[in-house]
């Protein structure tokens, strides 16, 4: 399909959804709606927030760069395979969206990819305070 008609389908649903009466849309806190017409009035839907995992895109932690008086490359995929699209400096912070498994570096095979598509960079060459995610 091309992208005009997924961006023409994707922009219906959003306008059907758009013009659908919503209870509790002024808060945030969890709303209690009554049945449609018709249906059996035994029970009562919920509708609750979106939990916070939802709200963002990507789940981002901060990375040192170890190599020593050398740049790191950035690349654009996962292996030393692709080509360099860029360079960190040493000791410097990387943010870091998700891991993925990619070509292997000393016999690393973990890769970082940086948050906005900016690249990928070895995880051999970066330590991270916290757990990332895979991609």
């Amino acid at each position: 399909m091309s992208r005009r008609i997924l961006k023409s389908g994707l922009l219906a649903t959003v306008a059907v959804f758009a013009f659908l009466p919503t209870a509790g849309a002024a808060t945030a806190s969890a709303a209690t709606v009554p049945a449609p017409q018709g249906v059996v009035q035994n029970f009562e839907y919920t509708v609750l927030p979106a939990p916070a995992a939802q709200r963002h895109h990507y789940y981002r932690t901060l990375g040192r760069v170890t190599t020593r008086h050398v740049r790191l490359n950035v690349r654009s995929g996962p292996s030393t395979r692709y080509r360099v699209v860029g360079h960190r400096h040493s000791n410097r912070l990387v943010p870091v969206a998700c891991k993925s498994y990619g070509g292997s570096v000393r016999g690393n095979h973990t890769w970082y990819r940086l948050p906005h598509r900016k690249g990928y960079i070895s995880a051999h060459y970066v330590r991270v305070g916290h757990a990332v995610p895979w991609c």
